[in-house]
């Protein structure tokens, strides 16, 4: 029996935050492939292709050089991280109590939970307004506010319940949308193929070097966002499990939806030049496609989105527990579900434009979400197992404990690479003073803070070691990793 179902007792995942005993691990790195392939199935992907084509003034060729390092750099981070959760079996905030302290660790988690609060909401809203546009498509039902709060309602409650049954439910429906949105997504390619006017889209003049460096920043924001839930997915996992597997799997399941979203977005944009002032982000894929193909295409990006929100609200359930939250994951993540519905009525009731906030915040998400990977990130090269019952031990007796539950160097880079990273960043309602230096203008604040908390962390001084692991859940990882990439 696969370890996902055992796990979960054949429906609802019980496993908490305490490391997956290596009896358990059965999960193979091809499975990543369609975890990270749902994680991108999104119509916000098509937006932001038409972002870089709108604001960014770039060019299809350029757009194409985007769509092909965004993933790569992001999602190669998310593959590197989630190297640590085969190593220690347990979800990524919770290995992160061996970097940064039981206390400690307290400080980046917060931070984490509360940017996946905007994450969550601004998929929920997606939903919402694929919903709505699939409404007034088939029945002409127009968007009121009452129906705005059923359809968010619809949403966030289906996401609740399939992030709640656990990583089971996770994999089976991340298989099934991976074939039913490829199958419509070649379609949709078809019908652009021929409809769209390629002159106007070859013949546009290029942008600029640095707003294609930004736009790679801006698409590669999304994926950031999933370092730290990277060991989440790969927990159950054999210790043996190929390294090189797990990157490249995770590289590939993203690349191969982010690459052709952005490109069609981008050409999409031809027909759509008013889309930057647009409030629903979703409704212009009713005006671009015949309804035969819009309605059955959005329905199957709605089930992406709820996927994507799901695999995050199921990361989110993992990370309110280690903040001490002291409830079953499940239950943990309605948390992140009442938020989003508030959230997410604010945004498409009171806000004026969707796509300004949408993009500000992303360059936020990335350099939040920055300081912490520098830090995890130098101390996986340093550590190659964990403590089990350390990392569950939230005493002074923990072998986490450090000096006062911090581990003050970790704490010390994260905080400055925070600081460094708002220095450079630029956003609709906030300028940092060193915004207009070529760092700041090209979008990397987030390169910045990674930089920045990375070689902090590695300079420091290092204190005293952890004693050494305890229990079959922290055995050292049995190096070298055989040769292969997807078939474990």
């Amino acid at each position: 029996m696969p370890a996902e179902e055992k796990a979960a007792d054949g429906a609802v995942e019980s496993r908490g935050l305490e490391p997956v005993p290596d009896g358990e691990r059965g999960g193979r790195v091809r499975e990543l492939i369609p975890t990270w392939v749902a994680a991108n199935i999104s119509v916000l992907l098509l937006t932001m292709g038409a972002g870089l084509v709108i604001f960014n003034k770039l060019n299809i060729w350029q757009v194409l050089v985007v769509a092909v390092a965004a993933p790569v750099v992001s999602y190669g981070l998310v593959g590197l991280i989630s190297i640590a959760g085969k190593r220690g079996g347990a979800p990524g905030m919770a290995l992160s109590r061996a970097v940064f302290g039981q206390r400690g660790n307290l400080f980046p988690g917060a931070l984490i939970w509360v940017a996946r609060w905007g994450w969550e909401t601004i998929n929920a809203v997606s939903g919402a307004y694929a919903v709505l546009t699939v409404l007034d498509l088939l029945f002409g039902i127009k968007s009121n506010t009452a129906l705005i709060v059923v359809t968010l309602l619809f949403f966030v409650g289906c996401t609740f319940v399939v992030s709640g049954l656990g990583i089971k439910a996770l994999r089976v429906c991340s298989t099934w949308s991976t074939y039913l949105f490829g199958a419509f997504s070649v379609l949709v390619l078809g019908y652009l193929l021929f409809t769209t006017d390629w002159s106007a889209v070859l013949g546009k003049p290029a942008g600029s070097t640095a707003m294609m460096i930004a736009g790679i920043g801006t698409i590669a924001a999304g994926g950031i966002s999933w370092v730290p839930s990277g060991p989440d997915f790969t927990r159950y996992l054999p210790r043996t499990a190929s390294g090189k597997g797990v990157v490249g799997a995770t590289i590939g399941g993203a690349g191969v939806v982010v690459l052709p979203m952005v490109l069609m977005g981008a050409v999409m944009a031809v027909g759509t030049p008013d889309l930057a002032g647009a409030q629903d982000p979703v409704s212009f894929i009713g005006e671009l496609l015949p309804t035969w193909i819009a309605v059955p295409y959005l329905l199957i990006a709605l089930l992406g989105m709820l996927l994507i929100n799901s695999m995050s609200m199921y990361s989110a359930g993992f990370t309110a527990q280690t903040l001490g939250l002291k409830v079953p994951r499940a239950w943990a993540v309605s948390v992140n579900a009442a938020i989003s519905l508030v959230f997410g009525f604010l945004l498409m009731v009171v806000s004026t434009g969707f796509f300004g906030s949408f993009i500000s915040f992303l360059t936020l998400l990335a350099v939040a979400f920055s300081a912490w990977i520098g830090v995890f990130g130098v101390d996986m090269l340093r550590r190659t197992s964990y403590d089990g019952a350390a990392l569950l031990d939230t005493t002074r007796t923990s072998a986490y404990w450090y000096r006062g539950g911090f581990a003050w160097q970790a704490m010390t880079a994260w905080g400055l690479a925070l600081v460094v990273g708002t220095l450079f960043t630029k956003v609709d309602w906030f300028t940092g003073p060193l915004a207009s230096t070529w760092i700041g203008e090209n979008g990397l604040g987030w390169v910045a803070g990674i930089v920045t908390s990375g070689v902090l962390y590695a300079v420091l001084p290092r204190g005293a070691s952890a004693p050494a692991s305890h229990g079959p859940a922290a055995e050292p990882e049995r190096e070298p990793e055989p040769a292969g990439t997807l078939s474990n």
